[in-house]
């Protein structure tokens, strides 16, 4: 078991096996077959944009885990995968959107050949990436398996990262302030969106230094004006105006890792009430970072923010943040805990969340948000370097 191209060390890998079948052995899990990208490139290093087909890792109790999925992107996870090429396992062409087989009659296949055909073998069935014909298929294929909902399982392994994957995202970072700081200083009247856009998308791919830019797994977003009182538009080909705000939410990526920022932009003289929830914002993330400490939950990082908005008489609804680290599109989200007022999950040394209390109003949006490392001790740690307020340019 020696990485090849895989990011990280042997230790790493095996770290993260070790976690994984610990949480199988807790859900009575004989196997696993994980569909979700950022879950196979964790468990394998397998990185390729192949996820709009069937693939998976399959991790039993023992051995090192196997890649399955489409026959020539077998080839990419032979170049990217630590794992031995007899654990890579391609399936033909002739599956690939065809009205008379589907590729989960091969993966049933090996399942069967492994010793898996009377398992409880675990799958993620809340995922983009596990369609209902898939699971209708697999089960009909082994009809004395259990097939068990296994959903954010490997996801709830990740949620601590470990000294190497903190530094792939502080690298990331480091790509994030690049960006932010490109599309703060670009925006200006009349500036088309989409140059802007263009803009932004050249400083992530080019990166810091030798540090080079992973495509992130959110496009740009910035709606400006009314636009920005929604939270997921992206751009279009209109120019920008003065007397609106634009707010940028953006990523910089390296090697499929993220450092979410988010920073606001006003052209011209932002009215009085947005002053007064930039006020807010800020103070509300000040008081959120203190409460983000080792020991404390979730929910004290959402209710010292709230507790601030309440001061100031504005309401707000919705979580604030949640993990991030490695992620493929649509979402740079690890999809387990929540900055929220009800979240429960304990916050532990080497946690990193994207903080997120956007401000979303009737006639604009605020979006000043920070990406957090939880340390052993003391607040919150931000990642980026970029000042926290609303930046006005005349």
């Amino acid at each position: 078991m020696t990485p090849r191209n895989a990011p990280f060390s042997q230790a790493e890998y095996d770290r993260r096996i070790a976690r994984t079948r610990a949480a199988m052995a807790k859900a009575g899990l004989e196997a696993i077959f994980v569909t979700d990208p950022s879950n196979q490139a964790w468990l394998t290093g397998y990185d390729g944009w192949s996820f709009y087909v069937h693939q998976g890792v399959i991790l039993t109790m023992e051995g090192e885990p196997r890649w399955w999925g489409r026959h020539m992107d077998s080839l990419g996870a032979l170049r990217t995968c630590w794992i031995a090429p007899d654990s890579i396992h391609g399936y033909a062409d002739s599956y690939v959107q065809s009205t008379v087989r589907h590729p989960m009659q091969d993966l049933a296949r090996i399942l069967r050949e492994i010793g898996l055909e009377q398992a409880r073998v675990g799958v993620e069935m809340e995922n983009y990436y596990y369609s209902a014909k898939a699971h209708a298929v697999l089960g009909a294929e082994l009809p004395k398996a259990t097939l068990v909902d296994a959903t954010a399982l490997v996801n709830w392994q990740r949620l601590v990262k470990s000294d190497e994957e903190i530094v792939f995202i502080r690298k990331a970072a480091a790509i994030s302030e690049k960006i932010v700081r490109t599309a703060i200083e670009l925006s200006r009247p009349g500036l088309r969106k989409n140059e802007l856009v263009a803009e932004i998308t050249r400083a992530g791919l080019i990166g810091v230094g030798e540090d080079w830019g992973d495509y992130p797994a959110i496009v740009p977003l910035t709606p400006s004006g009314m636009d920005a009182t929604a939270a997921h538009l992206t751009w279009n080909g209109a120019p920008m105006k003065a007397g609106e705000a634009t707010f940028f939410e953006l990523s910089g990526c390296y090697r499929r890792y993220h450092a979410p920022l988010c920073r606001t932009v006003y052209l011209g003289q932002p009215p009085a009430e947005m002053r007064r929830a930039e006020e807010a914002q800020i103070e509300g993330i000040e008081a959120g970072l203190a409460a983000a400490r080792a020991g404390n939950q979730t929910r004290d990082i959402a209710n010292a923010f709230m507790d601030v908005l309440k001061k100031y008489g504005i309401h707000r609804e919705g979580r604030m943040g949640y993990p991030v680290g490695l992620s493929y599109p649509p979402d740079w989200g690890e999809r387990t805990a929540s900055i929220r007022t009800e979240d429960e999950t304990v916050l532990e040394p080497g946690m990193v969340f994207h903080f997120m209390p956007a401000l979303w109003m009737d006639s604009w949006g605020l979006e000043t948000t920070e990406t957090i490392l939880i340390g052993e001790t003391g607040p919150a740690q931000a990642l980026c370097a970029v000042e926290r307020k609303l930046f006005v340019k005349e």
